[in-house]
């Protein structure tokens, strides 16, 4: 459906004021108007319609994906998810059910916002079942405090979740991780002794663990490659231009508008490619 729609495009996160400023832009629909566009969409398939129904409602999305600001991922990224989300949303929306779209479409566009971010948040697995999903994206909010949980509070998280007490600590403690910096502050007073790089080193290695942790590392490295190496050209493009840059990689619209496709279809692509990399680099171990 995307590929015949002109939309609105967020490049980069420079662009995100712009961005905002356009999507304002677009009149937010009547129950009527809305009705009277899902009606002919869905009827004759009129693109026009579609386009109409999905611009009007990227103000929301820009406004859920602000919700998320605290897991540390690009505003942009988010937003371009979203409105993935939006346009499935609009795709299967029926107009004869009695709902609004911006109901339906909250959780199509929460859906996709949440696996990117469950995929991609500091490039960890840090929520694979369903209890810890469903504690990553709820304990920040039912939390009273920023101070450390209380034994009630978690019991009071744990049963309103359904999951363990147990789960609740952990995944508190996943949240809170943060990265400190190795070495000393070139700008600190304070002894350099004091910093991590200075307690953390390990001077027992033995010749013969160096060499075994120099052997996993050049198998890692070349299984990478194999794998790379085992994608067609454009799977091999988009894992390298979304991953494997020294800055900031591409956003899914800026490879959709590199190879004329849509946004989905580069997010499918990545998606099985990511997919037959994992499977060639454990096949390869």
């Amino acid at each position: 459906m995307s590929n015949a729609l002109t939309l609105p495009v967020l490049t980069s996160a420079d662009s995100l004021e712009q961005y905002s400023r356009a999507i304002k832009a677009y009149p937010i629909l009547t129950a009527e108007e809305e009705y009277s566009l899902a009606v002919k969409f869905k009827n004759e398939n009129d693109l026009e319609s579609a386009r109409q129904l999905i611009v009007s409602h990227l103000r929301l999305v820009a406004s859920i994906a602000r919700g998320y600001n605290g897991y540390g991922l690009p505003q942009s990224d988010l937003i371009q998810e979203g409105n993935i989300g939006l346009m499935k949303a609009v795709k299967r929306f029926d107009p004869e059910r009695g709902v609004r779209l911006v109901s339906f479409a909250m959780h199509w566009i929460k859906a996709e916002m949440h696996e990117y971010i469950v995929r991609n948040w500091r490039l960890v697995k840090i929520a694979t079942t369903k209890a810890q999903r469903k504690l990553f994206f709820n304990l920040r909010s039912m939390r009273t405090g920023l101070n450390t949980l209380q034994p009630a509070e978690v019991d009071h998280i744990a049963r309103t979740l359904n999951v363990k007490p147990e789960e609740v600590l952990e995944m508190e403690a996943r949240l809170n991780g943060h990265e400190i910096s190795l070495e000393a502050n070139i700008d600190d007073d304070s002894d350099e002794h004091y910093s991590p790089i200075a307690y953390l080193q390990d001077e027992s290695l033995e010749p013969l663990e160096m060499m075994q942790a120099k052997q996993i590392e050049v198998a890692e490295s070349t299984g990478l490659a194999h794998a790379l190496d085992n994608l067609d050209d454009r799977s091999r493009r988009v894992v390298e231009a979304r991953w494997l840059q020294e800055t900031g990689g591409k956003t899914l619209h800026e490879l959709a508008a590199e190879f004329g496709v849509s946004a989905e279809r580069i997010r499918q692509i990545e998606q099985k490619a990511m997919q037959k990399m994992k499977t060639l680099m454990l096949a390869s171990r």
